[in-house]
């Protein structure tokens, strides 16, 4: 995206998301062994583009096709939204975006077709399946289709671009399409572009967060109140910024206006001290975390761990251990490694055998380097 585009379209630099200190998933163990055992295979994503999509036999999704049109017919089948949306992502998995259009594209032979939230619906699972063009046809078939379309049916099919990769085309969203359709932005409208910058993080940019300022100063002047998603994504761009003062002071207007902080709002705050380097905020705003009764989830303790025992506090390392063991909470095996691999290095073998054991309890391969 050019510094032409539009101030919406510089909205980037203040939303986007942090990746500046190497987590659990990238930093390296100890020793060779120890990347041996901790090297689990993971589940290959599901794409549309692969070539390595599970294999099915034709006659059984042809089967599962035909059974779907069938239950269309039925005004009940057709409400159940979760329905379709498991559907598309089975033909997903087995690569068949033919029978994703075919079910789809039968849905309009029903009354339903004219119900912009039923149609929307649609245009998100094809947007889900990376089948942009066909959302956006059906989106412009939605006036001769009897539909309308409002800022409802323009979310979704911004979604969809989103959700289909289609970033080359969200200037087109923002400017021409919305000023040629009347349509005016609400919250879900800004959240999505979010979203959209957000996953545009690998992509080289020259926005400024002055920018991100001013459409966030323009959202507030048009009476759109931003939600939790919009503050999240304010944190985490502060964050990458290391403006904490500013992200603290953000924390407290999301209190002030009722919106309690969630894990993704901890976990920005969190990332923002561990980013600036300072270790006593980081484990403060961990520490707040609990005290709010907010569960930390595996993103915590990719970002907290690891940076703990680069500090050398092991022990507060030992302690959110203790308590990921009590409280069976999900975290990778990789980042206890690093608070057994902080105990070996302080010579503390016996603190580290006793965690290893610990771990082994819950079923974490764990081991003295």
């Amino acid at each position: 995206m050019s510094k032409s585009s539009s101030a919406l379209g510089r909205l980037r630099g203040i939303f986007q998301k942090s990746s500046s200190r190497p987590t659990a998933t990238t930093a390296t163990t100890t020793t060779t062994k120890t990347k041996a055992i901790l090297n689990t295979k993971r589940p290959k994503t599901s794409n549309p583009t692969t070539t390595d999509s599970p294999t099915i036999k034709s006659g059984t999704v042809e089967k599962m096709v035909r059974r779907f049109k069938k239950s269309s017919e039925s005004s009940s089948f057709r409400s159940r939204h979760d329905i379709y949306s498991n559907t598309v992502k089975r033909l997903i998995k087995y690569n068949r975006l033919s029978k994703i259009h075919e079910i789809l594209d039968h849905q309009k032979n029903f009354p339903d077709i004219t119900n912009e939230a039923f149609t929307a619906s649609l245009i998100c699972l094809y947007g889900k399946a990376g089948m942009f063009d066909h959302a956006r046809k059906l989106f412009d078939e939605m006036p001769e289709l009897k539909c309308p379309r409002t800022v409802y049916s323009f979310n979704a099919l911004f979604s969809a671009c989103v959700d289909a990769g289609r970033f080359d085309e969200i200037k087109t969203f923002i400017s021409d399409l919305r000023c040629e359709l009347g349509i005016t932005f609400n919250t879900v409208s800004y959240n999505i572009a979010i979203k959209a910058f957000c996953k545009m993080d690998d992509l080289e940019s020259a926005q400024k967060v002055a920018d991100g300022e001013k459409i966030w100063s323009r959202m507030v002047g048009m009476s759109i109140v931003p939600d939790i998603r919009s503050y999240n994504a304010k944190l985490n761009g502060l964050a990458l910024e290391k403006r904490m003062k500013e992200a603290v002071e953000a924390a407290e207007e999301m209190k002030g206006k009722g919106l309690k902080l969630d894990v993704y709002s901890f976990n920005a705050l969190i990332r923002g001290y561990i980013n600036g380097e300072d270790l006593e905020e980081a484990k403060q705003w961990y520490v707040k975390m609990r005290q709010h009764n907010c569960v930390p989830d595996i993103v915590t303790f990719e970002l907290l761990i690891p940076f703990l025992c680069e500090k050398g506090d092991v022990g507060f390392a030992v302690e959110i251990c203790e308590e990921i063991f009590e409280r069976k909470w999900q975290v990778r095996s990789k980042v206890l490694q690093f608070v057994v691999d902080r105990l070996v290095l302080e010579a503390k073998i016996q603190d580290a055998e006793k965690l290893v054991q610990a771990g082994k309890k819950h079923k974490h391969e764990l081991i003295i380097p």
